[in-house]
């Protein structure tokens, strides 16, 4: 590549090493430090891929039960937390919120600009632990709710459930979520992930990185998808619409949210997996319907683009699922994040174990050699 071609969106560019990720698109792989994503939902916890995520192994039972121990420890809100969800509750939108938030807890810790592994490991578990607590703090606050403090008897899934409905989950609702947190808990060198180490190669600190990343999630072209597929779903409302309102997008030129990815060229594996667990909850909840149209609207673009296949992302069945769980769905976005915290994280442990500020190049195609004109002069 010469020094004036441009790669739009980095496509195709190599820009880290990593032993967190690696996506097969062709075929559909997605595999977390050796082991494939199917294996990990069916059988992890997803605060073993947290684990997994930040030592590259899966933890032994005295390791998991330290890591759970310490995820408990942090879980509880700081109280300049809760002062800013307060203030923050009648105004902001909750990823701006737990942007804030997470930038906020970093000036609280000492040793935020330790970048020891044994330290920067201690501060992406607290990241991990604190993250639910705010997004559910700040959900309950927006509606005039008392705050439900963490219990130390619920694992992560289970707890921020708990944390933000004041139910505890069934058994189904929260295996189904601590699957939808590990299958969004890595994804290699997405724009967050990038975001986040180009902030830590100024050798930043982790809270500076992860709020960055969570900036760069907001955005309805990365994490905040999810939420414009279930808004996209009320919209369409019955199975008698999907045709006219999907022909009309398409010829639009609109994006069909959920539809689609940079890198799989066929379903992607977490899609598939969803789904699966999105026709479990189905079978009891009474809001099954937005699961049920999503399967039509996914149908139906089958048969539409035969000739050149869209599929669903990941985005496409965690709308409907999160909806069963009774998920408000301008949350969606911020429980990526609370999932996405695992990976972003370790890749900033890659990032300052091997640190080279990222600078690139950009091509000028501007003017050049003007003279500078008084002010008086210029028409």
């Amino acid at each position: 590549m010469t020094t004036t071609e441009i790669q739009r969106g980095l496509e195709g560019v190599n820009v880290a090493d990593t032993k967190l990720c690696t996506i097969d698109g062709q075929k559909g792989q997605l595999i977390y430090a050796g082991y494939d994503i199917y294996d990990l939902a069916e059988h992890a916890s997803f605060e073993e891929v947290a684990f997994l995520l930040w030592n590259l192994r899966l933890p032994t039972l005295e390791e998991l039960s330290n890591l759970q121990a310490l995820l408990i420890n942090e879980r509880p809100l700081s109280d300049l937390n809760r002062s800013l969800i307060t203030d923050l509750a009648g105004t902001a939108k909750p990823m701006r919120a737990l942007e804030i938030c997470i930038a906020a807890l970093g000036a609280l810790d000492p040793k935020s600009n330790d970048f020891s592994a044994e330290q920067l490991k201690w501060t992406a578990a607290r990241l991990t632990a604190r993250m639910p607590t705010v997004v559910a703090a700040f959900h309950r606050q927006r509606l005039g709710l008392d705050v439900i403090p963490p219990r130390d008897d619920l694992g992560h899934a289970a707890n921020f459930l708990w944390c933000l409905k004041g139910d505890e989950p069934s058994e189904l609702e929260a295996r189904v979520f601590d699957v939808a947190m590990t299958l969004h808990a890595e994804h290699e060198m997405n724009a967050s992930t990038f975001s986040a180490i180009v902030t830590a190669s100024t050798m930043s600190d982790m809270y500076s990185a992860i709020a960055s990343a969570i900036g760069t999630l907001k955005g309805p072209l990365h994490g905040g998808a999810n939420s414009a597929v279930f808004e996209m779903l009320e919209v369409i409302g019955d199975e008698s619409n999907i045709e006219s309102h999907i022909e009309a997008m398409l010829a639009r030129g609109e994006r069909v949210m959920g539809i689609g990815h940079r890198v799989y060229k066929t379903t992607d594996p977490r899609a598939i997996i969803l789904e699966k667990l999105g026709e479990e909850l189905a079978e009891n909840s009474s809001e099954r319907r937005y699961f049920d149209l999503s399967r039509k609207v996914r149908d139906h673009l089958g048969e539409r683009l035969s000739g050149r296949p869209l599929y669903p992302n990941v985005d496409f069945f965690s709308a409907s699922v999160y909806h069963m769980l009774g998920i408000p769905h301008d949350l969606y976005t911020p429980i990526f994040a609370v999932a996405r915290i695992a990976g972003w994280s370790a890749h900033l442990l890659e990032q300052y174990a091997d640190n080279r500020l990222v600078r690139p190049n950009a091509v000028y195609s501007g003017e050049k050699h003007r003279l500078y004109e008084p002010i008086e002069a210029r028409s």
